[in-house]
C-alpha cells in the first residue's frame, strides 16, 4: 500500500501592508522590473492571501510602488532601455521589442527612446539573427527551395523584423563576401 501524505494546507495566510512592502522589496531586489509588473506581482500576492490591513489593498499597492520609485528601485524608462537592448542583442526586431514593452506595462513616453534605439540597430539585430540561425549569407550552402525560404522569412517575421530587412538579408548568397561586408558595414558591425 502506498504511503500517502496529507494534502498541504491551502488556507490563505494573513497579509498586511508591512508584509506586502517586504515582498515588494525582495522582488525588486531580485528582478529588474517595471512598475506595472510590480503591481501585478503585488496583486497576485494579495489574491493568494487574506488581506488583514484596514487600508484599501490598491491604495497600499500604489503607495508601495510609489515608494520603490522614490528610492529609485523602479524606473520604467531605464527598464525599457535595458529590456530593448537585451532583446536587440539577441537578434529580435522592433515589433517584438514594442510588444514586450507593452506587455511589461511600459507607457509610450517611457518606451519611446528605447524603441528609437531598437529601430537604429534593426539591421544589426537582423544580421545577428541570421547569423545565429544560419540564414542567407550564413547558410552552409545555397538552397533554391522556396519552402525553406518561406520558413526563413516566417522566422524573421516572428522575431519581429520587417519583411524588407528579411528579404535584403536572404538575398545575399552564402559565400558572397563582398555583399556580406557591405551588409555588415551598413549595419555598423565589426
Amino acid at each position: 500500500m502506498a504511503n500517502r501524505r496529507a494534502p498541504p494546507d491551502r488556507s490563505k495566510r494573513p497579509l498586511g501592508a508591512a508584509k506586502l512592502d517586504e515582498l515588494a522589496l525582495a522582488y525588486v531586489a531580485r528582478f529588474a522590473t517595471s512598475r506595472a509588473k510590480l503591481m501585478r506581482y503585488l496583486a497576485r500576492k494579495v489574491r493568494e492571501s487574506e488581506w488583514i490591513d484596514e487600508n484599501d489593498v490598491m491604495t497600499a499597492c500604489e503607495a508601495i510602488a510609489d515608494r520603490m520609485e522614490r528610492l529609485h528601485y523602479l524606473d520604467d524608462r531605464q527598464y525599457a532601455a535595458m529590456r530593448a537592448g537585451a532583446m536587440t542583442r539577441r537578434g529580435l526586431g522592433v515589433r517584438r521589442v514594442k510588444a514586450q514593452l507593452y506587455a511589461d506595462g511600459i507607457a509610450e513616453q517611457d518606451s519611446g527612446e528605447a524603441i528609437e534605439a531598437a529601430e537604429g540597430v534593426a539591421l544589426a539585430a537582423a544580421v545577428g539573427f541570421a547569423r545565429r540561425r544560419r540564414f542567407g549569407p550564413f547558410a552552409m550552402r545555397t538552397s533554391d527551395d522556396p519552402k525553406q525560404r518561406e520558413r526563413q522569412l516566417a522566422a524573421f517575421l516572428r522575431a519581429g523584423h520587417s519583411l524588407a530587412i528579411a528579404h535584403r538579408i536572404l538575398a545575399v548568397a552564402p559565400g558572397d563576401d563582398a555583399a556580406l561586408a557591405a551588409l555588415d558595414e551598413e549595419a555598423a558591425l565589426d
